[in-house]
């Protein structure tokens, strides 16, 4: 039954739009690890990481103190094409489920790329432009962010380079197609276009790719080319910085209507969508102002928080990246093509990591035949395909729904629903042709990757 007092989808006007970032890591007392030169084992200074990312991006970066870092006018003025996004209440799934817990979702699928990815995207390329750049590397698994950054850099008219996941690349042309129709260049990852592709497709004949690949391709051309630094979609504390958006919106509409949230749910691959869901509720925690209980949920087949080590890893299989202490499967971990449901990078976020391992959330890994299966009944119930990523805190979202059906208690969920899925279609085929497997790797897959990590003192 609907409640009259809560409409389906509340919206927030312009004027309520977050005019500032919020900075997590002020609020934390155990900041997250600082990230390490892996030539020296030394913390990266601003000078060091100058030639890889932008200046104003390498401060961000850096800041672990400024609470709040103001959003530039021409960014919140790009935002309000598709900003703010709508809070919605799930009535048909709680309908559908039968349970008197609450759904609320943050729909962050409503502009052209698709996805939440925007967010940042938008601000990179801002400050690349400010900076007098000609362009960007970027690397993209899925392919929201690389289709994301297209649309970004196509506004400030600068050349984008990405190279996309050698599985996603063929798996979903027409996420590549939308990259090249605003103008960006696509390279299925590994490739023999660098010397790191070269070097891992000598050593791994015929592989399907990985973020890390990618990642390591994107950062040597960068550094190679005059005129160009490298962005990341995800994973970095700037990158989290920006997406906290998501959360500093979701936060206001529920204060609107004095709704408090019991759980909060978000999909973890990298971090960038959970990170900025949770970001001022996490705050609040961290303040012993309020207590929130937040679930990540990453896939069984790449679960980096469940079966990952703590412990300082490059973020990028050809091991020339810093390194960042965080939740890890080793950089040499590449998930089974088999895996459709994005969500495939070996480690995540510094922050959300140092978070995880002092208790302050917690952690589940879901097959993806149950994600799928938990997609397409959010979308007979709501009305949106949503993308695999999203369904993966779908699934957790049903099943904590679910329990409370069992308890009778009146719990209020919310989760991120990241994107849309209409580039996702081959992997529903699967799932719908019952062509779909759960591949999860074994205890000795990981320790063989996890063997790997660098040596980096204490």
């Amino acid at each position: 039954m609907k409640d009259q007092t809560i409409p389906y989808k509340i919206y927030l006007n312009e004027d309520e739009m977050p005019k500032t970032w919020y900075n997590l890591r002020a609020d934390m007392k155990n900041k997250p690890a600082p990230l390490l030169n892996p030539g020296t084992g030394k913390p990266l200074t601003a000078e060091e990481l100058s030639p890889i990312f932008c200046e104003e991006l390498v401060r961000q970066e850096l800041d672990e103190t400024t609470p709040f870092i103001e959003i530039p006018t021409e960014i919140r003025d790009f935002y309000k094409m598709y900003r703010p996004s709508p809070l919605v209440r799930a009535y048909c799934l709680e309908e559908k489920l039968g349970t008197p817990a609450k759904i609320y979702y943050k729909f962050e699928g409503n502009n052209t790329s698709g996805s939440h990815k925007l967010n940042s995207a938008i601000a990179q390329a801002y400050y690349a432009k400010k900076q007098g750049l000609k362009g960007v590397t970027t690397e993209t698994g899925a392919g929201q962010w690389g289709t994301a950054l297209s649309m970004a850099c196509s506004y400030f008219d600068l050349d984008c380079k990405v190279y996309m996941v050698k599985v996603s690349y063929e798996q979903k042309p027409f996420r590549r197609e939308v990259m090249r129709t605003y103008g960006a260049s696509v390279v299925p990852s590994p490739s023999e276009t660098t010397e790191i592709g070269k070097k891992i497709l000598a050593e791994h004949p015929g592989t399907t790719g990985s973020l890390g690949c990618a990642i390591s391709e994107a950062v040597e051309v960068a550094t190679k080319n005059p005129g160009y630094r490298y962005v990341l979609g995800s994973v970095l504390n700037q990158v989290l910085l920006h997406q906290s958006v998501i959360g500093l919106e979701t936060k206001t509409a529920l204060d609107k209507y004095g709704i408090r949230p019991d759980i909060i749910i978000g999909c973890a691959g990298g971090g960038s969508n959970l990170g900025g869901l949770i970001a001022p509720f996490m705050g609040e925690k961290l303040r012993g102002e309020a207590d929130y209980r937040i679930i990540a949920v990453e896939p069984a087949s790449c679960p980096s928080f469940t079966r990952g080590t703590f412990a300082y890893d490059f973020c990028d299989t050809g091991m020339i990246c810093p390194l960042a202490k965080m939740y890890t499967l080793g950089s040499s971990f590449i998930p089974s093509a088999n895996h459709a449901g994005g969500l495939r990078f070996h480690g995540m976020s510094t922050i959300l990591s140092q978070l995880y391992h002092d208790g302050y959330m917690e952690a589940v890994s879901v097959e993806q035949t149950s994600v799928f299966e938990a997609a397409e009944q959010f979308a007979r119930t709501e009305g949106i395909l949503p993308a695999p990523e999203s369904s993966h805190a779908i699934r957790a979202a049903i099943d904590e729904a679910l329990k409370c059906k069992e308890t009778g208690e009146e719990k209020t969920i919310v989760f991120g629903l990241t994107g849309t899925g209409y580039f996702d279609l081959v992997a529903y085929q699967k799932y719908n042709d019952g062509e779909m497997d759960d591949v999860i790797p074994t205890d000795e897959d990981i320790a063989a990757s996890i063997a790997r990590l660098p040596k980096v003192p204490v």
